[in-house]
């Protein structure tokens, strides 16, 4: 009997993978065929980084890790977070979602397939800008690398969680506007990109930091600027002994978005 499950079981993966990756193909090629979308995926952040040295940011040390934390926290809401939503609704009310998935593709692998152009953009917007901020001279030595990929790669499964989630409320794609705008205003408030924490009374802060945006923008902070969330200085050792919170807090969240992301998520448009 082992015999005969466990190569059948094995090809599975195969299988489950090309239908995934054939429909992430072919979301790609709709997303090359928008020539606005992708001259703003491009333009965006090299915006970014010809802002600083015209709005003389200098400062103290190099500007580049703070513009790149800036950079996570921007392209995660706006593009992933917002992207994904209005794909989502999109292909929903068109009824591409119902034919994918009365067909071989799992829930998962439409999901996945449908966010993976989307995905390559983000980790693109980011790579950008560390890439232009080395290019004129605004780069230093991060005090950690592994915490900013940490940051990144679950702030992407969290917007798409959350992005997934928020298609239940969310009844054309035009209407995005209106249901995203919580998260983005949360975002811009609460996770010390715009207003840094340190400026609110100790006990607001500590609420903040419990925020879905927060614990990626102090993680990407913590490994990139090599700063906690209250503007301390701190080395390699100094940003692994500060992250043990932010981690946990944006575990929690990926873990509760993807108890409620496949509870709510509607496949077909409400008639």
């Amino acid at each position: 009997m082992t015999t005969l499950t466990t190569p059948a079981a094995a090809a599975a993966a195969p299988t489950r993978l090309r239908r995934t990756l054939a429909l992430a193909g072919a979301e790609t090629r709709l997303l090359l065929r928008n020539r606005t979308a992708v001259v703003n995926s491009v333009l965006l952040p090299l915006f970014l980084v010809a802002f600083v040295p015209v709005a003389g940011l200098g400062g103290h040390g190099p500007v580049g890790p703070r513009i790149a934390v800036t950079a996570f926290a921007v392209t995660l809401v706006f593009l992933t977070y917002y992207n994904l939503v209005t794909t989502y609704v999109a292909r929903r009310e068109e009824l591409v979602l119902q034919r994918m998935r009365s067909g071989e593709l799992t829930p998962g692998e439409v999901l996945l397939g449908t966010a993976t152009p989307t995905l390559l953009v983000t980790v693109s917007q980011v790579v950008l800008v560390l890439a232009g901020t080395a290019v004129i001279g605004e780069w230093s030595a991060p005090a950690d690398v592994v915490l900013p990929v940490v940051a990144l790669v679950g702030g992407m499964v969290l917007m798409t969680l959350l992005a997934a989630a928020s298609t239940s409320f969310t009844r054309t794609a035009e209407s995005a506007q209106i249901t995203t705008l919580p998260l983005v205003v949360l975002a811009s408030v609460a996770s010390g990109v715009v207003v840094p924490l340190s400026a609110f009374p100790d006990q607001v802060a500590q609420v903040m930091r419990l925020t879905p945006i927060e614990p990626i923008v102090e993680l990407a902070r913590l490994g990139l600027v090599g700063q906690t969330w209250d503007g301390r200085a701190v080395d390699w050792a100094g940003a692994w002994a500060a992250a043990p919170q932010p981690l946990l807090v944006l575990a929690a969240w990926i873990a509760v978005a993807a108890v409620v992301a496949p509870r709510v998520f509607r496949w077909a448009p409400r008639r």
